[in-house]
């Protein structure tokens, strides 16, 4: 009896540090209030990806992305925001060039955060001119993606193959049953991902756009508000 006993106390114990760090981890789980003109998008941080995290949570209080535009949007694949330009641009005008005037050093963190539907993600310049693979200081994008095959990932982990990037039996799972686009993964940086609002986002990517893939009508970020 006083084995069984000894035995339960320290089950207790182990369970009640269990539920301790789970509620520590939730603590420092930061949420974000996407606020648009075709509905709210919320986005949860991760805590892997610090400087990714840290500046967008600066960027978000101080209202830098109040008024500007998801001016970027392709069916099936993405939906980018975040360029300063775009706050009152003209109609037609060709976006994506703004910036703050910093870089935020690559975070990747594969297998753990990649390119499933839903993916928060930082946009960048190609690798001609940033081999670095450094992430834009304010212009990200939310992964919506389609549904891949067997076929579709046999092509993808050939071509990532070529530059030393492997995904995972759970990665592929994911993109089979979610979907998403794995043909970024180890070249952006993931940091977040939506808990809610995956309909706004699927609204937005199948809006009408021009030949730059700018939504002929108006995307508009209203604000960003810090839940957490």
């Amino acid at each position: 009896m006083k084995h069984n006993r000894l035995f339960l106390i320290i089950v207790a114990f182990l369970l009640l540090g269990i539920l301790s760090a789970e509620a520590k981890r939730k603590e420092k789980r930061h949420i974000v209030r996407i606020e648009t003109n075709m509905g709210n998008i919320r986005v949860v941080l991760s805590d892997d990806t610090p400087l990714h995290r840290d500046n967008f949570l600066k960027l978000a209080r101080e209202g830098f992305y109040e008024g500007t535009l998801f001016h970027r949007c392709i069916k099936d694949f993405m939906i980018q925001g975040g360029d300063p330009d775009s706050r009152n641009a003209k109609p037609g005008q060709q976006l994506g060039n703004g910036g703050t005037g910093y870089l935020i050093p690559a975070e990747f963190d594969l297998p753990y955060l990649y390119h499933w539907r839903g993916a928060l993600a930082a946009a960048r310049e190609p690798d001609d001119v940033n081999p670095e693979q450094a992430s834009s200081g304010c212009q990200f994008y939310i992964v919506y993606g389609k549904k891949q095959t067997e076929y579709d990932l046999d092509k993808v982990r050939a071509m990532l193959a070529e530059k030393g990037i492997g995904l995972s039996s759970q990665m592929i799972n994911d993109y089979i049953i979610r979907g998403g686009t794995p043909h970024l993964d180890g070249q952006y940086t993931v940091f977040g991902e939506v808990i809610e609002g995956m309909e706004v986002v699927k609204a937005i990517q199948g809006v009408e756009t021009d030949k730059n893939d700018r939504p002929l009508e108006d995307v508009v970020i209203k604000c960003m508000i810090v839940e957490q």
